[in-house]
């Protein structure tokens, strides 16, 4: 048997590609939208990739099913459980509890495992050249290394209510399925650490259903009522962006079986986005936007955190460019595809050639040190943009808490004659933050400069 993980570090998402070496048949579990890394795979080891699969109808990611069946001519297995309100609405072998099938010499068994959603599936393996007892599950976003899936996005990022509560019931019961497996059998989840599906994901790879047993917080519990109470308390906030994904992974949509190549701005072509108030995002680090950037530019800077941020922010009905580097729109391309942001119209480089002809916008920060004189002698307000569990946790007094996500829909709650002085955890997202105030006119923004972090490390020292 061949097994191969594939991981997406910005959402923090595993996929996977288990061969059978005798036929040089091939399946992949939970596939990402730029399906070209499982062909390369598949072509360098010489498989022939015939089934496509995935655990669940999932919120984070667009999942890459229906490219890679298309190319490949795959059988696509989608599950069939959780009732009329949860089934596919396109062509594709539906499975139920109970099922097996073969890819090659290898088996799987599907484990309906209710709870992260109504319609979700784990799958065990058996390896039956080495023996007839199961070796591995896949889990989804069912069980993960040190944690177990979210039961609340179905009312908290879809709407539909009530669901939090039913799903951490069916978490609880699934769970005891999970706990009859033997302990040897490996884990492999969906995600990793990082991840909104969760809140306290292990970084760690894999593991077994023995170790999880005696380390994962959600398998200590044998009452359902302080388990669904526990489940419940801390979940961060899912990105708005999660509706849609339930929504794209669900019914027929746009097929992408390439990375499309995306057109390169002129000087002149950005001056006429601008000019009409298209969305233009600048990629570069929070130091190089702060010291000089276009006007009218948001800074969500290309880094781990870049997809999950473009999908909190981003319109996907608007179009959007991107100013980066040459050798970066393929990376920035595929990020947005991964969560079906098929609008990148253009990208630019040139900021140079840029600075050359127009002015630049700067963003002005602070030293923690030098906050207390600032909030003594201006007239000026404190903008936490952290998630919320962080600002519980603990905070700079009197601080107004707006999350980065709910920012643009918040600006009227910030007065642009006040000094506004934004922060988050280190700088990152304050940065963004400022450029969104910036962009709808704000003149008197300011950024903390190392954020909360450097702020606590100067009240301690």
């Amino acid at each position: 048997m061949y097994f191969e993980r594939i991981y997406e570090e910005g959402l923090a998402q595993a996929s996977y590609l288990i061969g059978c070496q005798a036929t040089k048949e091939a399946i992949v579990i939970d596939p990402k939208r730029d399906i070209d890394t499982y062909l390369e795979i598949a072509r360098r080891k010489n498989f022939k990739i015939t089934h496509v699969t995935e655990t669940h109808i999932h919120a984070d990611f667009l999942s890459g099913s229906r490219e890679l069946a298309r190319v490949t001519g795959a059988t696509m297995l989608l599950s069939d459980e959780g009732g009329p309100d949860w089934q596919y609405q396109f062509e594709h072998e539906g499975l139920k509890d109970g099922d097996t099938f073969m890819v090659g010499n290898v088996k799987f068994e599907v484990m309906h495992s209710p709870g992260h959603t109504p319609e979700h599936i784990s799958f065990l393996l058996t390896d039956t050249p080495a023996s007839a007892k199961p070796s591995m599950i896949f889990t989804g976003d069912f069980v993960f290394v040190g944690d177990v899936g979210r039961p609340d996005l179905l009312e908290a990022a879809a709407g539909i209510k009530g669901s939090r509560i039913v799903g951490a019931k069916q978490m609880f019961e699934s769970l005891k399925r999970f706990k009859a497996l033997p302990d040897y059998i490996q884990v492999w989840p969906g995600h990793g650490a990082g991840s909104a599906c969760g809140k306290a994901l292990g970084a760690v790879p894999g593991s077994t259903v023995g170790y999880e047993k005696i380390a994962n917080w959600a398998l200590q519990y044998d009452e359902e009522e302080p388990f669904v109470k526990a489940l419940l308390e801390g979940q961060p906030e899912p990105p708005k962006y999660f509706a849609m994904m339930k929504k794209l992974n669900k019914v027929e949509r746009i097929i992408l079986t390439q990375v499309p190549r995306i057109e390169e701005w002129t000087k002149e072509r950005l001056q006429k986005a601008l000019d009409e108030n298209m969305t233009v995002i600048d990629t570069r680090s929070k130091m190089l936007f702060a010291y000089g950037h276009i006007p009218g530019t948001i800074n969500i800077q290309n880094n781990n955190a870049f997809s999950n941020w473009a999908g909190w922010l981003l319109d996907y009905d608007e179009p959007v460019a991107v100013i980066c580097g040459a050798h970066e729109i393929d990376e920035i391309t595929r990020k947005l595809m991964r969560i079906g942001l098929d609008n990148l119209v253009g990208y630019f480089t040139d900021i140079d050639g840029w600075i050359e002809e127009h002015p630049m916008q700067r963003l002005n920060h602070i030293e923690p040190h030098e906050l207390e004189g600032v909030l003594k002698r201006n007239n000026a307000v404190v903008v936490d943009v952290r998630g919320i569990n962080e600002y519980n946790a603990g905070h700079i007094k009197d601080a107004l808490h707006i999350q980065l996500g709910d920012l643009p829909n918040r600006l009227n709650e910030l007065d642009k004659d006040k000094n506004i002085i934004m922060h988050c955890a280190g700088g990152d997202r304050s940065s963004t933050a400022c450029s969104i105030l910036q962009k709808h006119g704000f003149k008197n923004v300011i950024n903390l400069a190392g954020g909360y972090g450097a702020w606590m490390e100067m009240v301690l020292s």
